[in-house]
Order: C-alpha cells, then sequence, then structure tokens
C-alpha cells in the first residue's frame, strides 16, 4: 500500500470515528429525553456548554424519578384498597424545574385535546435556547410578583408584571382569555400546583398570582 493510500485510510478512520462519536452523543441526549431540535442546538455548544445543560438536565430526570416512585407507591397502595383521595400522589411536595412545570401544566390543563398537540408541536420546534430565555424571563416575573404580594393585584406594577407573564408564554400557547382563567382557576385551586408556587417565599402567593389575572382578565 502507497503512502497516498495509508493518509487517505488514516483520514477515513478519523471521520468515520468523528461520526460514530456524534452518533453516540445524539443517542445518548434522545435517551435523556432532548427533542431533535434541542439535540441538534445542543451539538452546536461548546463542551462546557453542554455539560452544563446535561447537569440540569440530570436534576431533572432526577425529579422526574421521584416522582415516577411516587406514583408507584400511590399504585401499590391503591391495589391495597386504600381511599384514592389520600394517596400521596395528590401531595406533591417536590418542586419541579420551570420547564417541567410546563409541560404538567400543559397535559393538565388541556389534556389530550388538540390544543395539547398544538402545544406540543410547538414546545418542538422552538429551540432549546429560546426555551431557556423564556423559562428565565418567567422565572424572574414570578420573583418580582412576589416581591409585590402585599399590593393590590390591580395595581399598575402588578398588572405590567402580569402582561410579561402572558408575552412570555405566547411562543407556548394562546393567551386568550379563556385559557388564562383556566390557568388562574387551576393555580389557586389545585394544591399540586400551590406546591410548586410556594416555593417563591409565601403560601399565599398562588392565590395572589389567581386575583392579578383575573384582573387582567377583567380589564
Amino acid at each position: 500500500m502507497n503512502i497516498k493510500s495509508l493518509r487517505s485510510d488514516h483520514i477515513y478512520q478519523k471521520v468515520a470515528h468523528a461520526a460514530w462519536k456524534k452518533l453516540q452523543t445524539i443517542l445518548i441526549l434522545k435517551e435523556l429525553d432532548f427533542s431533535l431540535n434541542e439535540i441538534a442546538d445542543i451539538l452546536k455548544l461548546t463542551k462546557q456548554e453542554q455539560k452544563q445543560i446535561l447537569k440540569k438536565q440530570r436534576q431533572t430526570l432526577l425529579l422526574r424519578k421521584q416522582r415516577l416512585e411516587n406514583i408507584m407507591t400511590a399504585l401499590d397502595e391503591y391495589v391495597s384498597g386504600n381511599d384514592i383521595s389520600h394517596l400521596p400522589l395528590f401531595n406533591r411536595s417536590s418542586v419541579l424545574p420551570l420547564k417541567e412545570q410546563y409541560a404538567y401544566e400543559a397535559r393538565f390543563i388541556y389534556g389530550e385535546t388538540e390544543a395539547y398537540k398544538v402545544y406540543h408541536e410547538t414546545m418542538e420546534n422552538l429551540s432549546s435556547g429560546e426555551k431557556e430565555k423564556r423559562f428565565s424571563a418567567i422565572e424572574e416575573i414570578y420573583k418580582q410578583l412576589a416581591s409585590y404580594i402585599h399590593q393590590d393585584p390591580s395595581s399598575d406594577e402588578v398588572q405590567r408584571l402580569i402582561e410579561e407573564w402572558k408575552e412570555n408564554l405566547m411562543p407556548f400557547m394562546t393567551c386568550d382569555a379563556e385559557l388564562l382563567a383556566c390557568i388562574a382557576h387551576t393555580y389557586k385551586f389545585d394544591a399540586r400546583f400551590k406546591s410548586y408556587f410556594n416555593q417563591y417565599g409565601s403560601e399565599h402567593f398562588a392565590d395572589f398570582f389567581y386575583s392579578a389575572i383575573i384582573q387582567n382578565i377583567n380589564r
């Protein structure tokens, strides 16, 4: 074999090895529940940026594991004859990351409807960077709203934040009055959602948020 052939074979092996590593990375990311669009965005990042995203995803998967363990415990108790309303499934004490919380909310509010399919497709088409940007903005709005909890929900400061919240929701779902009323009602009356909002500093935050949304609808 001549030198030219050896060089060509060496280049081919390097290219094949790189392609194999990329394929392995894609398969791993797929197993970690990233969408194909998210995977494409992640592959463009530096190794350090990828590690940061994977650390966050690990925490998300850990909380999901805990959630599944709670579901299995609840299932065992229900099969054993316990009353369904007393099951730990309905006492969700662990706080989900915002990304998980919104996925949970969408399934809860929309159910298996056409609106949920549209929401899911929209989420799939958004880049991971765009989603992170929106989620970070929403989380910051929650923190600011919590600082205004002793103010009137109809005040200009509070309503300005509700408008910002709606603006950041729009890429995920259609924010008409009917949907906003449904979200507000869920936040106020479902203990599973109240447990999420408690992390922002007050057990009354969900009620305050409800009032602020209703005020916004009626403006």
